[in-house]
């Protein structure tokens, strides 16, 4: 793939020695996939000059994702303005790869919570409209192909701004279109729904949603329950919030035949997963695999020593098919160590080690606040990069 890189530790030719692969997950905040595999790949490179490094920046479908993808496959960033999570206009970018046809999406760009403040957040108004312009935006430019990660959202529309922009008209009990961009205030309003004027070129457009969540939309596992307190949902907005959206998989079904309320991930991004599939006939894919496959890493990891990976907060939730867990169960399959870094080890973080982790670290290497962590990220994970390649070289001559 075009997107990796080959390179010797002074830039010249690679090295038939000691072949290190990098291949982190963005650490939200601080450094981007790239970032973060620079930072490491300079680590490795003090303690093994004559090592030869592949980097193989990753994403789950979460922050980062168009720059893993980018990375790997080539392509180019689109800026556009679109309707920001509360209606205010923001700037936007997603990915065409060198292909020409194929879009690469983050959710998040147009309708996340870091687009908010925590004062800010409101998932009774919060919309995903912007979403919505992002995948027409897409088609306008030809693609053919689009993924779509779903991580990081301010929403608990269902996909309902999303499938306004592209044309779904939602009516109320008067048989009136509901006005405003699609929230979750007014799920329980509708009464149904009429998509004769979603955008035609949906129909030969394959959409496939990137997410590691397998939550259903509705229940105590569902969006509302899981994910709406971190977007600022109170028990009784909860409640609010989880029966709406059962009242729109209700007209759902009602419209086109479309059972959305149990599929598992269709509460992805406040239930956005189940607006895709509902109205967009998009296919459901563990991220990881997608951009793994994308990123040509198993080809990448043949023959090398040791795998070095990597994200912002490690805990029991990464075995769920975030970036390490990922990782680890396809290199272990090659009989390559895999050593992950981490901004924090949390609980449940030592369940890895079943996954294939050959070994977890926190690159906090003295008492820090977190914003002096995130601010010293780069420097720390090369820090912690060299110190394990100097301890596994030093085993490798024992």
């Amino acid at each position: 793939m075009s997107g990796l890189n080959n390179l010797g530790a002074n830039g010249g030719q690679p090295s038939a020695g000691f072949r290190v692969v990098v291949s982190p997950d963005s650490f939200k905040g601080s450094l981007s996939s790239v970032e973060a595999a620079e930072a490491i790949r300079s680590g490795v490179c003090r303690a093994a000059p004559d090592a030869h490094v592949t980097i193989v920046p990753m994403a789950d479908g979460g922050e980062g994702t168009v720059d893993a993808v980018l990375a790997a496959a080539g392509g180019e960033r689109v800026t556009v303005t679109v309707t920001g999570p509360l209606g205010e206009p923001v700037e936007a970018a997603y990915g065409i790869l060198s292909d020409g046809r194929t879009a690469v999406i983050e959710m998040a760009a147009a309708s996340g919570l870091p687009l908010l403040s925590a004062e800010a957040r409101d998932p009774m108004a919060a919309t995903t409209y912007g979403t919505g312009q992002l995948l027409r935006d897409a088609l306008e430019r030809g693609a053919k192909r689009i993924m779509i990660g779903l991580g990081g959202s301010a929403t608990n529309d269902g996909g309902m701004g999303m499938a306004q922009a592209l044309g779904v008209r939602f009516l109320d009990r008067t048989g009136q279109e509901m006005t405003g961009y699609g929230c979750g205030r007014l799920l329980a309003d509708i009464e149904s729904i009429d998509s004769a004027g979603i955008d035609p070129r949906l129909a030969s457009a394959e959409v496939t949603i990137l997410s590691d969540v397998t939550n259903p939309l509705c229940g105590s596992d569902g969006a509302s329950a899981v994910y709406g307190p971190q977007k600022g949902a109170t028990p009784e907005l909860v409640q609010r919030l989880d029966a709406g959206l059962a009242h729109y998989a209700a007209r759902i079904a009602a419209h086109n035949g479309r059972l959305v309320r149990d599929v598992p991930g269709a509460g992805a991004a406040g239930g956005l997963g189940a607006g895709l599939l509902a109205f967009c006939n998009a296919e459901m894919k563990p991220g990881i695999r997608v951009i793994m496959e994308l990123a040509g890493f198993e080809r990448a990891v043949e023959g090398a020593r040791l795998v070095i990976t990597g994200e912002g907060r490690t805990d029991g939730q990464t075995a769920f098919g975030k970036v390490p867990a990922g990782i680890a169960d396809a290199a272990r399959r090659t009989g390559v160590p895999v050593v992950c870094l981490s901004g924090g080890l949390g609980e449940g973080s030592d369940v890895l080690y079943e996954h294939g982790i050959a070994a977890l670290f926190s690159i906090a290497n003295r008492p820090m606040a977190l914003d002096e962590a995130m601010r010293d990220a780069g420097t720390l994970l090369a820090e912690a990069a060299e110190n394990i390649v100097r301890l596994y070289r030093a085993g490798m001559r024992s």
